[in-house]
């Protein structure tokens, strides 16, 4: 999905690394506390709230399931505006297509609203071995962009850096990119912003070309839909000749009915806000207003087969809101890096490796980055069950089985490594169907119970470094009830059903 992906050890030990950073731990734990806590405040103001999440799963849902005909019903809206449509099956071909258009304009510099879907593609290092300068505009990834870092959350890619790390990173890189950072910079957040504003503002006026994504799309009038809170976006969408849009096909929703719904849902889940400070809209073309060009480059990358999934396909429902990475324990102690994807948290869990495949050994580990402690599905304003899902590719990654990839049915086979695991799974299901069996188990480790050790050895070592074994009983359970309730009737078999 990105160049800076490749090579990322699996999420375990990329998160035992980061679970060892003090300073790191201590900025997602304030930062993520905070979100949640305006989150619970601005939701809980809504006496429908139930009701809006049921509508926003439903409308998703209904879309899902007829994608076809509103993707064509989108495109023709926005060529009859104005814009032109592209589709792009994979990253490579999203990058080659943004690349040309640039190309096209004669321009080698480009003005970026913030966006998940280049992010995913790589569409930044593709500009650069092309000889094309993106620019984040979004505070947040300017941080990251001049950092050379990567984001590490989905609304606040820079949530895992302070202000004294952002003075130090404005102090040193900004010259290089542009208009230096004024003299005697504080950490003072109001200085911080300002000395953004003024860097940005140069390149906004200059730029040609506006890269964006976009939050919704609607298909009866093909108008695209983007919620900022920094007008940043807003400058994007409006001052350059050019505008193109890299959109996941799964942003697209039937009617403006339908967007008004999510409106609703985002800004509250997401930070915190009855409504976003910006919230651009365009539909194609209009003659002295806005870019005179406007392309739309529909994304597939893995959703296509994503869709084909019973189970899996309600993560396409994701409307980006980051609600689930604000109340995830694994998430507040690991970080955004640890999941080596553009989507990190509880989400980037469910939908990389349905993107990707689980194919690499990371993206094979990452249904395993989960306490399933549901409260990820308890915040989704669209009610992804995401607790669900990681159990369903957890099962795909131990047994394997058919999958849809490259809009191929396949069959997938069962990763390297998890032979012990489906023999004690096989072993436990053939003991459980056959009560005899099951009973003798349990005498005999009963039995022997003194002489279990508090550690498992080979590749059971995994699961007891971090918990020691059950203790087990003297007796079973069926033991004890033959042996303190065996004679009863009545009642004692109503209970025992």
């Amino acid at each position: 999905m990105s160049v800076t992906d490749l090579g990322m050890p699996a999420f375990t030990a990329a998160a035992a690394r980061s679970t060892r950073d003090t300073r790191l731990r201590a900025n997602l734990r304030h930062a993520t506390h905070t979100i949640r806590d305006k989150r619970a405040r601005a939701v809980g103001e809504l006496d429908d709230w139930a009701q809006l999440r049921t509508a926003g799963q439903a409308i998703k849902d209904r879309t899902l399931r007829h994608l076809d005909h509103y993707l064509e019903r989108l495109e023709e809206a926005v060529t009859a505006a104005g814009g032109q449509v592209h589709w792009a099956a994979d990253a490579a071909e999203a990058n080659r297509i943004v690349t040309r258009l640039v190309r096209a304009t004669g321009e080698r510099e480009v003005v970026k609203v913030k966006s998940m879907a280049t992010q995913e593609t790589g569409l930044n290092e593709a500009l650069a071995e092309a000889g094309i300068s993106a620019y984040e505009t979004d505070l947040a990834e300017l941080i990251v962009q001049l950092g050379k870092d990567r984001p590490s959350h989905i609304l606040v890619p820079a949530i895992h850096r302070n202000r004294s790390e952002i003075r130090d990173i404005f102090r040193s890189e900004m010259g290089d990119w542009g208009r230096p950072a004024p003299d005697g910079l504080s950490d003072r957040p109001a200085e911080l912003a300002e000395a953004a504003r003024l860097h940005l503002r140069e390149k906004f006026l200059r730029a040609k070309v506006g890269i964006s994504g976009a939050n919704f799309m609607v298909a009866e009038t093909g108008t695209l839909v983007v919620v900022e809170s920094e007008g940043n976006g807003r400058m994007c969408l409006t001052l350059p000749e050019t505008l193109i849009s890299v959109v996941g096909i799964e942003k697209v929703v039937p009617t403006w009915q339908d967007l008004e719904v999510f409106l609703q849902l985002l800004p509250r889940s997401a930070t915190a806000e009855r409504m976003n400070p910006y919230t651009s809209m365009w539909t194609g073309t209009t003659d002295g207003d806005g870019p005179r060009t406007f392309h739309l480059v529909l994304l597939d990358n893995g959703r296509t087969d994503t869709l084909a999934d019973t189970v899996g396909r309600q993560a396409l429902r994701c409307i980006r809101c980051s609600a689930c990475l604000n109340v995830c324990p694994v998430y507040e102690r690991a970080g955004g890096h640890a999941y080596g994807s553009a989507y990190p948290g509880p989400i980037g869990a469910i939908l990389t490796p349905q993107l990707r495949g689980t194919a690499s050994e990371l993206d094979a580990s990452l249904p395993y980055a989960s306490s399933l402690c549901g409260a990820c599905y308890e915040v989704c304003p669209v009610a992804i069950d995401i607790p669900e899902v990681l159990v369903h590719l957890r099962e795909r990654v131990v047994e394997g089985g058919k999958v849809t990839r490259g809009g191929v049915r396949t069959v997938l086979q069962p990763a390297k490594g998890h032979a012990a695991e489906r023999a004690a799974m096989r072993a436990a299901a053939f003991a459980f169907d056959r009560p005899g069996v099951l009973r003798t188990g349990q005498r005999l480790a009963a039995r022997t119970r003194r002489l279990h050790p508090r550690r498992l050895p080979g590749p059971g070592r995994a699961w007891t470094d971090t918990r020691d074994l059950p203790p087990v009983p003297a007796e079973s359970f069926r033991d004890w009830w033959q042996r303190t309730r065996g004679g009863e009737r009545g009642s004692g078999q109503e209970g025992a059903k």
